[in-house]
């Protein structure tokens, strides 16, 4: 059985950060992410918890992201939750005690829910995508984000996350609550079921799943929580 106390020697060796010289994203545990920033990364806005340097946090501007992404914004009137970070320093990264996984991308393309996604390096290009027809259930609607070219990006999940491969011949539905990345070819076609509350014991009303068809893989989690929000519906 585990000591349940711990001398303070003992708690501040056990919980001291762990370096890894060269690593700009490192786990300093399954649920906190060490950012070494030398100009500008991005991470969703408020996952800061500690920092130390010269850093200042700013959230994503109108023009950010390029002119696809600021139509977007004036069509939609809303602004994604994401903050630019510039400067020199180290800054802790964390939200809901959800654990982390650092990608390496290599020229590939991954879209990341915006709930999940935790940060990039400013050399991944990024476009955001409004969901907006899952508005009829909640305020605002789910956006995620695709990621794509060479960097670092952090993502999070409540748990372990699963990968289910996509065929052709095999399409994955998924609840969107429970999706947290799904491949760079896939777009996911949003249903609506009406009966589908009702089915998993969670009451009636009218629920959206997402379906994901064509040659590729979609992520999920064991546990299903409210998207982000980032307006109202209008």
């Amino acid at each position: 059985m585990n000591e349940p106390t711990h001398s303070l020697q003992q708690f501040l060796s056990d919980t001291a950060e762990r370096d890894r010289p060269g690593d700009v994203f490192e786990l300093e545990s399954p649920k906190m992410l060490e950012v070494h920033v030398n100009g500008r990364m991005w991470s969703k806005l408020g996952a800061m918890v500690a920092y130390r340097g010269n850093l200042t946090f700013k959230r994503e501007g109108m023009l950010e992201g390029g002119l696809g992404n600021a139509l977007m914004k004036m069509v939609s009137g809303e602004m994604a939750p994401l903050s630019k970070i510039e400067g020199q320093g180290v800054c802790y990264l964390a939200d809901n005690a959800k654990n982390v996984t650092i990608l390496r991308l290599q020229g590939e393309t991954i879209n990341v829910s915006g709930n999940d996604l935790l940060a990039f390096e400013d050399a991944v290009k990024y476009e955001i995508t409004m969901h907006r027809r899952v508005a009829g259930m909640m305020a605002g609607g789910l956006f995620s984000v695709k990621l794509s070219g060479n960097g670092m990006v952090a993502m999070m999940s409540h748990g372990a996350p699963l990968t289910l491969r996509v065929t052709p011949n095999d399409a994955v539905v998924t609840d969107p609550n429970a999706t947290i990345a799904w491949s760079g070819d896939l777009t996911p076609e949003l249903k609506m079921d009406t009966s589908f509350k009702t089915l998993m014991g969670r009451g009636g009303g009218e629920t959206f799943q997402m379906v994901f068809r064509g040659e590729g893989f979609v992520v999920i989690q064991p546990f299903e929580e409210v998207p982000v929000v980032t307006g109202q519906a209008r």
